[in-house]
């Protein structure tokens, strides 16, 4: 629970961010302004951070499953102490790898877009944002899925307890399920991929942020939609305190 209640954590600070990009986009669109504010490179910055921390806020779980699989006896590594301590330094982790661009000048402002960002074009800066960010934490992640379902397909040709091997089966089951919160953030932001290659070869349309930016408001609704039916003990909880309501405004 805490490892999901940090991944609603992320997901909350990003949709703000995402929610003062529009409404800043907005505002320049609608008084013409073309000229950035105060806070345009730190909302960037805090766009990179957020996103970043989102991804890897389901690698935690995913890591905390191979545990609980793998080594069912290191009950350290599956306490609450030990998962809170990785997932501050994943939080660390996430404001320092960005911080660089601050002050080199990579984060520049985008006319076209109303918004300031890393320009997409084949740079140092593009590859390791992308890399790092999104990349290598979703590789990560099939890399762990795929282990598991290898171990516990030698676990069904063993001899082994009952017990043990229902208990693998539902922590693949939960992986399973980060895979596919995953495979929806890959599908839907899949047209800023799109994006970030054509400005390889500088073919990318002039608002393609715009573009981006509506499917990865989308990507982040159907994530917490999905993280919710997911997510039982939570579910429940909400469940009942709805139907408690209907209940006494039926009274």
């Amino acid at each position: 629970m805490i490892l999901t209640g940090n991944s609603y954590l992320l997901a909350l600070i990003f949709g703000c961010i995402m929610l003062s990009f529009n409404i800043f986009r907005l505002e320049n669109d609608f008084k013409r302004i073309e000229y950035q504010d105060s806070f345009c490179i730190f909302r960037s910055y805090m766009g990179y951070v957020s996103a970043t921390l989102f991804n890897y806020s389901f690698v935690l779980q995913a890591v905390y499953r191979y545990i609980l699989i793998m080594y069912p006896m290191h009950l350290f590594w599956q306490s609450a102490k030990f998962q809170t301590f990785f997932t501050a330094f994943i939080w660390i982790l996430g404001f320092t790898y960005p911080l660089a661009f601050i002050f080199t000048g990579d984060i520049i402002y985008d006319v076209n877009n109303q918004v300031c960002q890393i320009p997409l074009q084949l740079s140092f800066p593009v590859v390791y944002i992308a890399s790092l960010g999104a990349i290598f934490p979703i590789l990560l992640i099939m890399f762990i899925y795929f282990k598991l379902v290898q171990y516990v397909h030698k676990m069904s040709k063993r001899i082994i307890p009952v017990n043990t091997l229902f208990r693998a089966r539902r922590e693949l089951k939960m992986v399973r399920r980060t895979v596919i919160l995953i495979s929806i953030l890959i599908t839907v932001t899949f047209p800023y991929v799109i994006f970030m290659f054509m400005s390889f070869f500088k073919r990318q349309p002039k608002s393609y942020f715009r573009i981006a930016d509506a499917f990865s408001d989308l990507s982040l609704f159907l994530v917490i939609i999905t993280l919710f039916q997911f997510t039982e003990p939570l579910k429940t909880s909400v469940m009942k305190r709805v139907n408690g309501r209907v209940n006494m405004v039926t009274t």
